[in-house]
């Protein structure tokens, strides 16, 4: 299987300030990859480059084999969603409006069809949105506001889903929940990249972790692997021990 997303020495600056520093990395379908890092690792400029929102990159960052910045963009966006951190809408949506834009890059005519309704409820049914769907986006909390986004990256059916601290706001119940759909999105044959700040998430969920430290790529390695004792004193500065539980499960305990 070819790769969705392959970075060769990808690198970004901002003014002086470089952020992303010659970064090589492949993403492929199937797989729940997750990107760690310390606040200003680069994490999420690297998840910027990779959905076309960062065109001022170095290096090379190709999805299918097309370098990112030379993708038509409604193409490119049938094919990889991005969620961000949060979502700012000042006019009057409700959230089932909301999850209908995601629909966009598929649309023809001026009017949504029978398929695009179809896909938005199912997506808001994944998300468990359905209840607040007539409600205007702006009042909801900010859990709700960020399932809803989700959800509206979803009904946009892409290959590719790439998520900007999808869990942001959110209860532990939909934590864990939405991190389960994503387990499930892969598996299904999605690739799904994730920044988070949750290393506890990541090691449970995710098939393969991406420790970020300085905009380089420290360890790309599974979960046992990538978050060893060593990484996180030397990347995070503190003190941790990863347990092993039944299966595949690990989780990190802080402190010494």
């Amino acid at each position: 299987m070819s790769a969705s997303f392959r970075l060769r020495d990808a690198g970004m600056r901002y003014g002086d300030s470089e952020v992303l520093r010659a970064v090589t990395l492949e993403f492929r379908a199937g797989e729940l990859a997750a990107v760690v890092g310390p606040n200003g690792a680069g994490k999420s400029t690297l998840l910027g480059v990779m959905s076309g929102l960062r065109p001022g990159y170095r290096g090379s960052c190709e999805y299918d084999g097309v370098e990112v910045r030379r993708w038509r963009r409604r193409d490119f966006a049938r094919r990889v969603s991005f969620v961000p951190q949060s979502l700012a809408i000042e006019f009057p949506f409700t959230a089932g409006q909301v999850v209908l834009m995601g629909r966009t890059p598929h649309c023809d005519g001026l009017f949504d069809s029978p398929e695009d309704h179809a896909a938005a409820a199912s997506a808001m049914e994944i998300t468990d949105t359905l209840a607040f769907r007539d409600r205007d986006f702006r009042s909801l909390s900010g859990g709700e506001r960020q399932r809803v986004i989700l959800a509206a990256a979803l009904a946009q059916a892409p290959r590719s889903l790439l998520l900007d601290e999808p869990t942001t706001f959110l209860d532990l119940k939909h934590q864990l929940a939405i991190y389960g759909i994503l387990r499930e999105l892969a598996r299904g044959g999605l690739l799904v990249v994730a920044v988070t700040h949750d290393l506890n998430l990541a090691a449970s969920f995710c098939d393969r972790v991406i420790v970020l430290h300085r905009g380089s790529v420290v360890v790309d390695a599974p979960p046992r692997e990538a978050l060893s004792a060593d990484t996180l004193r030397s990347v995070f500065e503190v003190e941790t021990t990863l347990v092993s539980g039944s299966g595949e499960r690990t989780w990190i305990v802080y402190g010494d």
